[in-house]
């Protein structure tokens, strides 16, 4: 057994590692983190640290040869200052090798929706209007997943002229984004979304979009690393799988981005 043992880890030594997860995983409700690197090819655990320091990270390094370091072609991670700390200081070349993955960008993007959404609820409800109350998830989840009756009645909230709708129809125009497979039109599609978004004048989707410009970089490296299966469906030490919950490009029709219209012209804007 032990020397079954002893074979594995020096096959795992001498194996290439060219795409790998960097992830944190939340112990409990809290602030209690571990530090997870994923093998995204072959769909391992390689390191589990606690916290989620640069630390944390930093101590992975050390367990790969020179060789493996060599092989390294990406590494999908979210946009955590100590993560991207610990990948520049180690990693070869690491501008062009970090990937900001799009369930971190979707993830992002829910929770400036989110934002706009308990704001907007909060104002409805003091005059009386209970339409946001419980739309939490809807505003998070798939048009397409839902049932006939829940796809209805959220179709009446998107084109109710709400500001949690126009929020939603910017989400779901940013993560088009991962559609192209072509750098230039991924860039031209980013520029004309951060000119709606500005528009919007919805300070938590512009809170997002200034800090999606600033890593633009690291995120059109999705489209240069065909690793967006793996990276979009890696599995952590409890067995979770996770799914960016987005839109495939079939799903999206201009119907469906109602809210982002332009207004006609002498119309007022809100």
């Amino acid at each position: 057994m032990e020397r079954a043992v002893q074979r594995g880890l020096a096959r795992r030594q001498a194996e290439p590692v060219r795409q790998m997860g960097v992830d944190e995983k939340a112990l409990r409700k809290g602030h209690n983190y571990l530090t997870l690197v994923n093998d995204l090819e072959r769909g391992r655990v390689l390191y589990v640290a606690e916290e989620r320091k640069q630390s944390s990270l930093d101590g992975f390094w050390g367990t790969l040869t020179q060789e493996q370091m060599a092989s390294i072609e990406a590494v999908a991670m979210n946009m955590w200052d100590p993560f991207i700390a610990s990948v520049e200081a180690h990693v070869p070349d690491a501008a062009k090798k970090m990937v900001f993955d799009k369930f971190h960008v979707a993830q992002h993007l829910g929770e400036a929706v989110d934002q706009v959404r308990r704001k907007e609820s909060k104002r409805l409800k003091a005059g009386g209007d209970d339409r946001l109350t419980g739309t939490r998830y809807d505003w998070l989840r798939s048009r397409a997943a839902m049932e006939p009756r829940d796809r209805r009645e959220f179709d009446a909230l998107r084109r109710s002229g709400l500001k949690t709708a126009r929020a939603w129809a910017l989400k779901e125009t940013a993560m088009a984004l991962y559609s192209y497979i072509y750098e230039r039109p991924a860039r031209k599609h980013f520029r004309w979304w951060q000119n709606w978004v500005l528009r919007s004048r919805l300070q938590p989707m512009i809170a997002v979009a200034r800090m999606l410009r600033q890593r633009f970089d690291n995120i059109i490296t999705y489209l240069h690393h065909q690793c967006g299966q793996r990276i979009d469906q890696r599995q952590d030490t409890v067995g979770e799988v996770h799914r960016a919950r987005l839109p495939q490009q079939a799903e999206l029709h201009p119907c469906h981005l109602f809210p982002l219209r332009r207004p006609r012209s002498g119309a007022a804007t809100h």
